[in-house]
């Protein structure tokens, strides 16, 4: 798909297209279907992450928990996204000891009650024990701190389901 091709298509088409881009969060691709033309994919990825700065704290809170937990109990149930659940595997989630299983877990449950929402972070740049070690450094952080981390790493995850999506 052109750059050409995707400022064309009618905002359902739009949507349809890259619905999927955020986690359970179509809303962002169809606020940001009326700010195309786009230059390029660059640019199309840039206006994507204003929508979300430009959201009620609410709304960046949302998209925030609208995210699995990692290797957590949607992994378990394979109620993850198609996306998320190539991302996880991607990073060796899908082939846990149950010593790093329990470790994810007890991760999982303290980041979450230290910040109220899943640790996010682009499994596909790291792996598990890199995903580890950003859990526990993470969890030292004061919780702007840590909100703003989670929406630049789901930026991250977002380019990279958009050069897949625009690549294939």
């Amino acid at each position: 798909m052109t750059i050409d091709e995707v400022n064309n298509l009618d905002e359902a088409g739009f949507v349809a297209a890259f619905g999927f881009l955020f986690e359970h969060s179509p809303w962002i691709v169809a606020e940001a279907a009326g700010r195309r033309p786009f230059g390029d994919f660059a640019a199309m990825h840039e206006s994507l992450m204003a929508v979300v700065a430009d959201a009620s704290p609410e709304a960046r809170l949302a998209l925030v928990r609208a995210h699995p937990e990692l290797a957590g109990k949607a992994a378990i149930d394979r109620t993850l996204t198609a996306e998320s659940t190539a991302e996880q595997a991607s990073a060796g989630l899908d082939r846990l000891t149950q010593a790093e299983y329990d470790r994810f877990h007890a991760l999982n449950a303290a980041y979450g009650a230290r910040f109220g929402f899943p640790f996010i972070i682009c499994v596909r740049l790291t792996d598990k024990a890199g995903i580890l070690t950003a859990m526990e450094r993470r969890l030292a952080h004061d919780s702007d701190t840590e909100l703003a981390e989670a929406i630049a790493q789901i930026g991250e995850i977002v380019r990279l389901r958009l050069d897949d999506r625009v690549a294939g």
